[in-house]
């Protein structure tokens, strides 16, 4: 066997695995023997880039580059459904399907309402080409590259099934309450504001431009609806039950009901068992079956008329607000918290609820010794969602309602940044939580890389005062640490290590490690390529901040307001002395140019002279921007062999033109 037909073996086998352990839960290899696998085909695919294929299970990680979001029109209308809350109103959907009907017998598909955000996936050949959002019902978001990532959708489906060469299948992208659960523990953890459930979680997560950070916070997928013009057969559930046998996530607890009891019997039963589920729910959807019956039934102008949602009510119930309490995340974001009567609320005991922030808190007019009323927000979040007529007293005691002013650990006067929801302290080289978020920030991965210091031993070191900023990592010795582990040598010298090999990270790093306010990951990228160092952004105008594509008033403010700073140029003087990179290295200077400034460039194909990644680093060296997916705003498409079909169709009826890997270093004068 050749390495190139050990590649498409592996493949194949890694797709059944997947599909094994995530959709059917239930693996038959070890995790190991699958990493095995998986190590072996990076490396095959690293050695024959000609094989390149965007639905190799080794995507799966995601990239770290920025997407650029295309919009892309829906080839049907994806219509939302019409809501009702109580069994009346699902009695006269069921009159009107059987009046429409002119009493043609039929059954309704009875389903879970997933609470996520809706997709729409298209595969020619059994691979997936294309996943769109709802977007506005007309044209969605493509966001087929963090898609990619979710492991619960097949990229390639097995050979030999009766799927047709082109369908589309919709459905619901969500995240599940272990992975929810996770990524907040992470985000308080780091002073980050909570998601507030899952669904905004996992549309906040589907839509980042980063499709590594997508493909880390373990998104899931369940498929609910199946188009296309040679689709199985005439039922809406049978046909789900042929996209399972494919290898598509649809749920077991799909029912097909003949009346309106066995409706109302499916109702009741997921209104009481759906905290059971391992994700979110908030409703049922009942659809009729038959899709010629949909058809005869027909749209109204937002709706079909075949289907209809069904909203479980929140659970609500009341206590007494005793105390409002606040809290300094690690960004300085000020956080009310209102401890209450302990109450129980959707199986547990409530005592406390965020108040989320100021306007949040003046829109209800809270006051301490008010009755309120609470609700689990997405299930598992309490949060204050009115009050009650109330015997509150005057005076000092109904004047705690109001936010604070200043912060509740350092007393700074708080400040509240245009277009912010929160309030900040702004002390940041002063209170002890935004001290530590700072340090936190700096050794975090996509920073200096510290990967040997956590938050907690960050924490321990400060308590014991051997930091109080990030530079002071630079001076710790072997010494000094020894005495709060309790003698673990090796684990002292592997943080020494890390900090030590942490001066070699690159300089657009190190200006992102910093801190300055707004200046996220790829803000400190471009600052860095457009001017090449340290003391050269340091003295940067507004003016000349202002030219630089993709850096805005708030931006450049903040950098000036950063470097204008006496302990943040102090900050940057102490790093400079221990060794960090202060500018961008020869090579990367040199290698650097404006050929491609405000060009957004499409790369598709195999490449010979260098590997994709390469081409992409090569577009930004050369102020170009990397975009997924060809649209009226593409400069050019840099094209390789055996380009996708789909893409060069497009490119020719758009008009957007096709240059060859030669033609591209040509441009670039390499």
């Amino acid at each position: 066997m050749t390495e190139q037909e050990r590649i498409l073996e592996l493949r194949t086998m890694l797709h059944t695995h997947n599909h094994n352990y995530y959709v059917l839960n239930q693996p038959t290899i070890s995790d190991q023997e699958f990493d095995m696998l998986m190590h072996e085909l990076i490396d095959l695919e690293a050695r024959h880039p000609e094989m390149a294929d965007p639905n190799s299970p080794t995507q799966r990680v995601g990239s770290d580059l920025a997407n650029e979001f295309e919009t892309v029109r829906h080839s049907r209308p994806m219509l939302s459904l019409a809501n009702t809350y109580n069994r009346q109103e699902v009695s006269e959907f069921y009159q009107r399907v059987l009046s429409g009907l002119h009493g043609e017998p039929f059954q309704i598909c009875c389903e879970l309402k997933f609470d996520g955000l809706s997709i729409s996936l298209h595969y020619e050949q059994g691979r997936l080409v294309r996943a769109l959002t709802r977007g506005d019902g007309v044209q969605g978001d493509d966001v087929t590259q963090n898609v990619r990532t979710i492991r619960s959708i097949p990229l390639q489906l097995p050979t030999g099934m009766d799927y047709p060469d082109e369908f589309e299948i919709r459905g619901e992208v969500l995240m599940p309450w272990t992975s929810f659960d996770r990524l907040n523990r992470q985000r308080e953890e780091e002073g980050e504001q909570l998601f507030a459930n899952p669904r905004n979680a996992a549309s906040g997560t589907l839509k980042s431009k980063n499709s590594a950070t997508v493909a880390q916070r373990g998104l899931d997928a369940y498929l609910y609806y199946l188009l296309g013009d040679n689709i199985p057969g005439d039922g809406h559930y049978e046909n789900l039950q042929a996209a399972r046998r494919w290898g598509f996530q649809v749920s077991r607890h799909m029912r097909l009901a003949s009346t309106l009891d066995e409706v109302y019997e499916y109702i009741d039963y997921w209104d009481q068992h759906r905290s059971e589920l391992p994700v979110a729910t908030d409703g049922i959807v009942l659809k009729v079956n038959s899709l010629s019956q949909q058809r005869s039934l027909g749209m109204t102008a937002k709706s079909p008329r075949w289907a209809i949602a069904y909203k479980f009510q929140a659970e609500q119930a009341e206590t007494i607000l005793r105390q409002i309490v606040y809290q300094v995340g690690r960004t300085g974001a000020v956080t009310p918290v209102a401890n209450m009567d302990p109450v129980q609320l959707a199986g547990t005991t409530v005592r406390r609820a965020t108040l989320h922030n100021a306007d949040f808190m003046q829109s209800l007019g809270l006051h301490v010794g008010d009755h309120v009323l609470v609700e689990k927000g997405g299930e598992i979040i309490p949060k204050i969602v009115g009050k009650k007529e109330t015997s509150a007293p005057v005076g000092d005691a109904a004047e705690e309602g109001a936010f604070i002013t200043r912060c509740p650990v350092c007393q700074t006067p708080l400040v509240r940044y245009e277009g912010e929801a929160a309030h900040y302290c702004p002390n940041e080289n002063g209170c002890p939580p935004l001290i530590l978020g700072r340090i936190e920030h700096f050794i975090s991965r996509k920073a200096m890389n510290i990967n040997s210091l956590g938050p907690e031993t960050v924490d321990e070191y400060f308590r014991q005062g051997l930091i109080r900023d990030a530079a002071d990592l630079y001076e710790l010795t072997e010494a000094q640490l020894m005495k709060p582990t309790a003698g673990d040598q090796k684990g002292v010298r592997k943080i020494l290590q890390s900090i030590e090999e942490s001066k070699h990270v690159p300089f657009e790093r190190v200006l992102f490690a910093i801190g300055i306010r707004f200046v996220g990951e790829i803000a400190a990228k471009t600052l860095a390529r457009s001017y090449g160092s340290m003391d050269a952004v340091a003295s940067a105008s507004m003016d000349s901040l202002l030219q630089i594509n993709g850096i805005g008033t708030v931006i450049a403010q903040s950098v000036i307001s950063y470097f204008a700073e006496p302990r943040n140029q102090e900050f940057i003087e102490r790093l400079r002395r221990h060794g960090l990179q202060m500018s961008l290295s020869e090579e990367q200077l040199s290698a650097q140019s404006d050929r491609l400034t405000g060009q957004a460039i499409v790369i598709s194909g195999v490449f010979h002279h260098h590997s994709r990644d390469e081409y992409k680093t090569l577009i930004e060296q050369h102020g170009g921007r990397n975009v997924g997916s060809i649209s009226q705003k593409t400069s050019f498409v840099l094209a390789g062999d055996n380009m996708g079909p789909a893409k060069l169709e497009k490119a020719g009826k758009l008009g957007v033109r096709i240059v060859t890997e030669e033609e591209f270093l040509a441009m670039i004068g390499d």
